[in-house]
């Protein structure tokens, strides 16, 4: 199953902070409720990684209010082999 990467910005400020986290938690869905902040950072994000059909499952899953502002990414995992082969092939 593919894997994205979801991150979803938000307002600065106390307030908007914690209006956002709020959404995030009250879904009570597993994947909002483990969501990675870096509001005490100062970057007024929320991170989750989540295994889905497609980038539009991945969408559906962020609260309504932050659906436009998400950013989804597919992530893919290289293993070596795989890059020297396609670096060998280039090569000849």
């Amino acid at each position: 199953m593919p894997r994205f990467f979801i991150e979803v910005p938000h307002a600065p400020g106390t307030r908007d902070c914690n209006m956002a986290i709020a959404a995030f938690l009250r879904t009570g869905s597993h994947f909002l409720t483990h969501a990675d902040w870096g509001c005490k950072d100062g970057e007024h994000k929320a991170w989750l990684v989540v295994d889905v059909g497609n980038k539009e499952e991945a969408r559906s899953i962020v609260p309504a209010d932050f659906r436009s502002k998400a950013k989804i990414t597919r992530l893919t995992t290289f293993k070596l082999e795989e890059i020297e082969a396609a670096l060998r092939a280039h090569q000849a």
